[in-house]
């Protein structure tokens, strides 16, 4: 198997299993629970009429060193799993102010052995609030050298008590076997009273005659007011004329009960309109509701519901599209999840097209989370 084919095939198989993994956020582990810092989940996949899937991930700490590992398995002839792809991070903590992080990803050749086909390097340096992260991607040729496709640096400087700024530099091989600037980033958050954060993004590009234009703005505004958090995303673009205009706007609405119950809101809005023709304003094209409930006794059920425009009939307004519900249930041993995946179909009936089920020896690999990110805090004095 040639190793660009098998980074096309990595990305179908992502694809499939993506949804059912991506929801299980893994929680830092303790240094202090032992229970936490190593654990092991298995997950199996149905897809409609697809083969299963089935990916087990482990994680384990020893002194200064994490390391986390993720299998993904297909059916195999005779009914049982194998190997497909195998994912491998490791975590070291250097010293007090660097962490170096490496990330391999393997395919399986014919014979079933391990075939490497990406590696990550990040090593992240802080300075007080000041950090420096440089990631460096890195694919094997055609002899199996590795070469650098990608290279990273993020610098983060802390202007005043409230202010950061993030600058960022993506740097991409050239015609010369060389690394050239491609994509620069300018980022400035600064935070308010009661957890407020307002942000600004500008991704900027070359034009070919040595000089960057703006590709992108992106605007953000975090408030917060008791337990009702707003978040409030603009994105703007350049028109045909070259003229910087609002292209797609975003709000979410988080609440959280003194219950435990929490519930999310995301709207979008977006110029471009599916069936219909652009009048170059913004129209509402997308709704997802998440609605998340915790037992007494731990048990955790989390229903989304998406709705979006019928390309068929844009003026009607928007109608659901898929339901995933997803129940985690705590045990003395661990925990066990299952995701279900309801999609409309052309009757407008709601069959089950996907279903994940997830066996941990840790709570905490499995919970789900639908809150917000929370907001930069400030440096304790």
């Amino acid at each position: 198997m040639k190793v660009r084919s098998a980074k096309f095939i990595l990305l179908v198989i992502a694809a499939y299993v993506g949804s059912g993994v991506a929801l299980w956020a893994q929680a830092p582990p303790s240094q202090t629970d032992s229970a936490n810092t190593n654990w092991t989940s298995t997950t199996d996949s149905r897809n409609g009429d697809a083969d299963p899937i089935r990916t087990v991930e482990s994680h384990s700490q020893s002194g200064n060193r994490n390391l986390d590992k993720q299998s993904v398995e297909r059916r195999s002839d005779d009914g049982g799993f194998v190997p497909y792809q195998d994912i491998e991070k490791e975590t070291v903590q250097v010293d007090a102010d660097t962490v170096r992080t490496t990330t391999r990803t393997f395919t399986r050749d014919p014979d079933g052995a391990k075939q490497l086909v990406e590696v990550v390097e990040e090593e992240r340096h802080t300075a007080g609030a000041d950090s420096t992260v440089v990631r460096s991607t890195s694919d094997p040729d055609v002899n199996g050298n590795l070469q650098v496709i990608r290279r990273q640096t993020e610098q983060t400087t802390r202007t005043s008590p409230n202010v950061e700024e993030i600058k960022t530099m993506v740097q991409l091989p050239d015609v010369n076997g060389g690394l050239t600037a491609a994509v620069k980033v300018e980022e400035r958050r600064e935070q308010g009273a009661n957890g407020a954060v307002e942000s600004q993004k500008t991704t900027l590009l070359p034009d070919g005659a040595g000089n960057w234009q703006v590709g992108e703005i992106r605007r953000t505004t975090i408030a917060q007011e008791g337990d009702h958090r707003t978040t409030d995303e603009q994105v703007f673009l350049p028109d045909s004329e070259g003229k910087i205009t609002e292209a797609s706007r975003t709000i979410t609405n988080a609440t959280e009960s003194g219950s435990g119950e929490k519930r999310n809101t995301v709207e979008t809005y977006s110029i471009a309109i599916p069936g219909a023709v652009a009048d170059g304003r913004l129209h509402l094209v997308e709704r997802d509701i998440t609605a998340q409930q915790t037992s007494a006794t731990g048990q955790q059920v989390t229903q989304q519901q998406v709705q979006q425009a019928n390309p068929g009939d844009p003026g009607s307004g928007l109608q659901v599209v898929t339901v995933t519900i997803d129940a985690v249930r705590p045990g003395a041993s661990g925990a066990q999840a299952t995701r279900t995946i309801q999609a409309r179909d052309a009757n407008g009936s709601f069959p089950v097209i996907s279903v994940d089920t997830t066996k941990s020896d840790n709570i905490h690999a499995i919970q789900v989370q639908i809150a917000p990110s929370e907001a930069p805090k400030k440096d304790a004095k």
